[in-house]
């Protein structure tokens, strides 16, 4: 069922997220300052390249003319939109991406060590592990966002284990061609976080910290930052 949709508000954001060191940026989206360009260079790099298309990930996902070409970190502004997680997230069934972000490097960096401990307390057998992150600042252009902090934090979409209510709602969201929602932060409570639908108004996303996660086999026991954001 449809709900009203929370008032647009039109913020200029700084905001934090975490991503896995495993994933290194796609230098393609980096290497180019315009969509013809980045046409030019896909064509001539894929005659030698055939993992190209899965580190470019699904181009079909974003509008072309959506990807900010020619800023600092294009790559981690896009990656979201084209390598989209199949299982979901709060606010995706899994058939488009979102950007998420946390208002400070602590609120991005409560928000992934649940999700991590969630996703390693199904692994078997795995007593200790150090999992390696990168910290990013983003920097985001004034853009039009639903605001989803009016909404009440007992609202089913805030609901800390099911996805259910909430990934209703960002489709409504997303059908209606909403720019993204700014949302209280589930897991840092009295946190505000952003979720972009596109990476149009991206202006910047620079690596300001690392950051790793020490896995004691129950939880997240660690977390111990190399830099500071």
């Amino acid at each position: 069922m449809s709900r009203e949709l929370p008032p647009v508000i039109k913020p200029s954001i700084t905001g934090y997220r975490l991503i896995n060191s495993k994933f290194p940026p796609i230098s393609l989206f980096d290497d180019v300052a315009d969509a013809d360009d980045f046409d030019a260079l896909y064509e001539l790099q894929a005659m030698t390249n055939p993992r190209l298309q899965t580190e470019v990930g699904n181009l079909n996902l974003v509008r072309k003319e959506d990807i900010p070409f020619g800023i600092p970190g294009c790559s981690y502004a896009t990656g979201p939109f084209t390598h989209v997680n199949p299982e979901g997230s709060r606010f995706s069934d899994g058939q488009y991406g979102v950007l998420y972000m946390g208002e400070s490097m602590d609120v991005a960096i409560a928000e992934v060590a649940y999700h991590q401990s969630r996703y390693w307390q199904s692994v078997h057998g795995l007593d200790y592990d150090r999992l390696v992150f990168r910290g990013l600042k983003c920097r985001v252009g004034q853009t039009e966002l639903h605001d989803a902090t009016t909404i009440a934090f007992e609202d089913p979409i805030y609901d800390p284990e099911s996805y259910t209510a909430s990934r209703v709602f960002g489709r409504q969201l997303y059908q209606a061609g909403s720019e993204g929602l700014q949302y209280h932060s589930v897991r840092k409570p009295g946190s505000t976080c952003w979720g972009l639908f596109s990476p149009r108004h991206i202006c910047s996303i620079v690596q300001s910290a690392h950051l790793e996660f020490i896995w004691n086999g129950k939880e997240i026991s660690a977390v111990n930052r190399f830099t500071r954001a």
